[in-house]
């Protein structure tokens, strides 16, 4: 909610508006546009929740390691320990990851029995790379970096995003 309220509070009021505890307008239109999405998208896939919420809650914790990456850490405060401290690069951070990934596709594709079925699954792999690539990188841009507030929308919204793609495509 923090992160809606900064971006649009505008470019000199963003660390501030995140920063205060106070939600805004647009923080809560936001996390309710958002739990109704999910909530919606958990109706419709109800039979596949136990195969599509690991891979989208995945892809959304995914998207912090193209953030941090990515962007320089932001912070309210003049001086602030920096995030990216102890970071050994995103190649050896997203080790672990991929490596849970391949063993949870694996898995999936071995209970597969339809060429069709495993065409959409790699096509949902491939969106859910790009889709935790691009929110960081929007987000970013938009607030100038990263910071608890942004790591945390971006795995959210990643989460939803993906949530909604495997409704659809169900």
């Amino acid at each position: 909610m923090d992160t809606f309220d900064g971006i649009f509070a505008g470019e000199k009021k963003r660390l501030k508006a995140m920063k205060d505890s106070k939600v805004g307008s647009f923080g809560v239109q936001s996390i309710v546009f958002i739990t109704l999405i999910q909530i919606a998208c958990l109706l419709k896939i109800q039979t596949q929740i136990i195969f599509v919420l690991p891979i989208c809650l995945f892809w959304g914790r995914f998207s912090n390691l193209f953030f941090i990456d990515q962007f320089n850490y932001i912070s309210y405060k003049k001086k602030s320990i920096s995030h990216k401290k102890c970071w050994n690069g995103f190649t050896k951070e997203s080790l672990i990851s991929i490596v849970f990934l391949i063993i949870f596709i694996t898995y999936k594709c071995i209970l597969l029995n339809s060429e069709q079925k495993l065409i959409k699954n790699l096509f949902l792999l491939l969106i859910g790379c790009f889709i935790s690539y691009k929110i960081p990188n929007i987000l970013g841009k938009k607030i100038g970096g990263f910071n608890g507030d942004a790591c945390g929308a971006s795995v959210v919204i990643v989460e939803t995003a993906m949530l909604f793609i495997h409704a659809i495509l169900l």
